[in-house]
């Protein structure tokens, strides 16, 4: 049997951000991931925006490692040639109703360090001539990033520091040592079953779990772990629909934050393309790989009465389906949004093995910082 210090499983941004961390820190590393590709998932299906930290309640991983991590990232970025842009977004309010919800949203910022700036109807239109809102908050540290290209940048990281990437490498299942008090110095501490074209078992002192969507699914097949320690997962599909021409917009634009997630807000890309979504539809229990990320153009239709809230003059027929992607979430409809879970030995006892679930936005923001927890939790 092959061995090496650490094996993570899944090669999205998280994963990857976890295999440069421990490469770097001079272990023998390994990234699994499943596709032909990385970052086939929930890292490539998402809105590319780099957080400031607005949203999640103070103390919570999701404040912590979203601010910490954004600063690690526009650094990252910065110096590695990844393309991206701090372009700031508004929080609108479009009611008097929903004042106090952004002074909610403010006060969660500034709990969590962050800064935000409330704007008058008039400030807003200086900003942004196009937008109707009665109140608003202008975040200047959002931003936007090529999600492929930092990833990229990062599996070339790790491969600078020794590191190396397993495409096409299913993980069938994952048997922990059998003292896993003295996994660092076993035999072969931790046995990963890999499939693929020539399936073989690996050995590992360290094996991470950044399998996103998959997460909870690989630590039921664990042996060793303790069903208790195995959340429950759910899946929110977020459909997302582009604008056919150039938006009047230079700053992205959200509406004030609903439980399942932020509404349906207009991101733009690096090129300056408008694209508006996601919004909250729940799948069923079921096998993941049967997902259809397939955008219903009907969604759309919905679509115009949101978006007009903020931006009247939105023409019918304007938006067309774009793509989806599928957020891994710890609660279900009509649940509070549930916190990040990296998950080590201080909680199920196994020395050595790290789970990281619940890992939806703010993951890519928060990616580096959750390398440096996953680091922490090893020891």
């Amino acid at each position: 049997m092959d061995r090496v210090d650490a094996l993570v499983i899944g090669a999205g941004v998280v994963g990857l951000a976890v295999g440069r961390a421990l490469a770097r820190s001079g272990l023998e590393t390994i990234v699994l991931e499943r596709a032909d590709a990385i970052g086939t998932g929930t890292s490539s299906r998402n809105s590319e925006v780099i957080h400031a930290g607005l949203y999640y309640p103070q103390g919570s991983l999701k404040a912590r490692l979203c601010v910490r991590g954004r600063a690690q990232l526009y650094e990252f970025c910065a110096s590695h040639g990844v393309a991206h842009r701090r372009c700031g977004k508004l929080v609108v309010a479009t009611s008097a109703e929903q004042h106090a919800a952004l002074d909610a949203t403010r006060a969660k910022a500034a709990a969590n360090g962050v800064e935000l700036q409330w704007l008058t109807p008039a400030e807003a239109a200086a900003l942004e001539p196009a937008l109707r809102c009665s109140a608003a908050l202008l975040s200047p540290e959002t931003g936007i990033v090529d999600s492929h290209g930092l990833m990229l940048a990062l599996q070339g990281d790790m491969e600078a520091a020794g590191g190396a990437l397993a495409l096409c490498s299913p993980v069938l299942g994952l048997r922990c040592a059998a003292d896993a008090r003295d996994a660092g110095d076993a035999g072969d501490g931790h046995v990963v079953a890999v499939g693929g074209e020539a399936p073989m078992e690996l050995g590992a002192r360290i094996v991470v779990n950044a399998a996103g969507l998959w997460a909870p699914a690989l630590a039921s097949a664990t042996q060793g772990l303790a069903a208790q320690h195995v959340p429950q997962g759910h899946h929110a599909k977020g459909n997302y629909f582009s604008l056919a021409g150039r938006a009047p917009f230079s700053r992205l634009i959200y509406p004030v934050p609903e439980q399942a997630g932020l509404g349906v807000h207009l991101t733009l890309d690096l090129a300056g393309q408008a694209r508006f979504g996601p919004d909250v539809e729940w799948l069923p229990p079921g096998a993941l790989d049967a997902i259809d990320y397939r955008v219903d153009p009907a969604r759309g239709e919905s679509f115009y009465a949101e978006i007009r809230r903020y931006w009247p003059a939105l023409r019918d027929g304007a938006l067309q389906p774009a793509y989806s992607g599928v957020r891994p979430k710890l609660g279900g409809p009509g649940s509070a949004a549930a916190d990040f879970v990296v998950q080590g030995a201080e909680t199920h006892g196994i020395a050595g093995l790290v789970n990281l679930f619940g890992i939806e936005s703010p993951g890519l923001t928060a990616c580096m910082a959750i390398a440096d927890e996953v680091l922490a939790s090893i020891g």
